[in-house]
């Protein structure tokens, strides 16, 4: 576990203190950088949909200091209880009806019957979450569809400008967002890939995963209360997201003109996720690679082929992502 020092735990003490009084609070996590809200405030809700001018149908997730808190704010499943045992604190996201008068803010859910919670593992965050004492939707801190911040020189400056205090934790590791599953069936359902694999997951539940690319698990009775059937009921879920400025090109083979060429253990390339195949570590360079190349304002952003095997299945779902028309959006 991570010591942390005289300052960061004043720094945390001042942060969480803001977040009980309806503040927007900037900090890390071991996935990527969170911009944090009390779950339970609609204001504070508001005020962070308006501060990464994120769509309002699009749910968010809340961390909870325990199991017991996260729990506490759902009707849970015995599948849920084998995964958070096995994965918390860490980086899963696991979806699950709300109980009845649910304390957590429609806005927050999106007007759904369901939330996505996460007991993180980041000792910072854990600290943060335990002295304030209430659940925090944190969302990426980042505006809405842009790339995900795993270390502080990429957070954008205007959405720090909005925010009352940003705790510096270093860089993150995983360095891709949780893997969110929905858990409210008898099999788990992969809703989006993440550093829990799905081989991770079958492994310690027994069962095998079923996979969502829509926004709708197969609850039809879970419909966002503005009753967009494309609306998703997790984060990550819109078409286009992850997305630098420059256009991304997946499953390059080779470099073209006016292009930066992100390799994957490939000759030749500009930066390289990983030089010896490891995909773990393409992953924690990910979104750090795509901030760098991005800065270099070249006509393109070209990504070499990444195995979809293990965390590579939530590579290659960023990157879809990433490389997706923006136009609706």
């Amino acid at each position: 576990m991570t010591l942390l020092s005289a300052n960061q735990i004043n720094e945390i003490e001042l942060a969480s203190l803001a977040l009980q009084q309806g503040e927007l609070v900037i900090f890390p996590t071991e996935t990527v950088y969170g911009i944090g809200a009390d779950a339970k405030n609609s204001k504070a809700v508001a005020k962070l949909y308006a501060a990464k001018n994120r769509p309002q149908f699009n749910p968010l997730i809340v961390h909870c200091a325990s199991t017991e808190m996260a729990f506490s704010l759902v009707n849970t499943t015995k599948l849920a209880r084998d995964l958070a045992h096995a994965f918390w604190p860490g980086p899963l996201s696991i979806i699950l009806n709300c109980t009845e008068n649910s304390p957590i803010s429609s806005l927050a859910r999106a007007g759904l019957s369901s939330i996505a919670l996460r007991v993180p593992a980041n000792s910072v965050c854990r600290t943060l979450l335990k002295l304030a004492d209430i659940p925090i939707v944190a969302p990426s801190a980042n505006p809405s569809g842009k790339i995900s911040p795993t270390d502080i020189k990429h957070l954008d400056q205007a959405l720090m400008s909005k925010c009352s205090h940003i705790i510096d934790g270093g860089r993150c590791d995983a360095g891709i967002e949780s893997t969110i599953i929905d858990a409210r069936f008898a099999n788990p359902v992969i809703l989006r890939p993440g550093p829990i694999t799905r081989a991770s997951i079958e492994s310690h539940t027994k069962l095998p995963c079923n996979s969502s690319n829509s926004g709708n698990s197969g609850d039809s009775g879970d419909l966002p209360a503005n009753n967009r059937p494309d609306a998703p009921i997790a984060p990550g879920q819109l078409a286009s997201h992850y997305a630098p400025i420059s256009e991304v090109r997946i499953n390059a083979s080779e470099k073209q003109d006016g292009e930066i060429y992100i390799g994957f253990d490939s000759p030749n390339a500009d930066y390289h996720l990983t030089q010896t195949g490891n995909l773990e570590e393409a992953a924690s360079n990910l979104f750090d690679l795509l901030h760098l190349a991005d800065t270099k304002s070249p006509s393109r952003i070209a990504v070499a082929p990444i195995p979809n095997i293990g965390i590579g299945e939530a590579i290659n779902e960023r990157l879809a992502r990433a490389s997706a028309p923006r136009d609706f959006i």
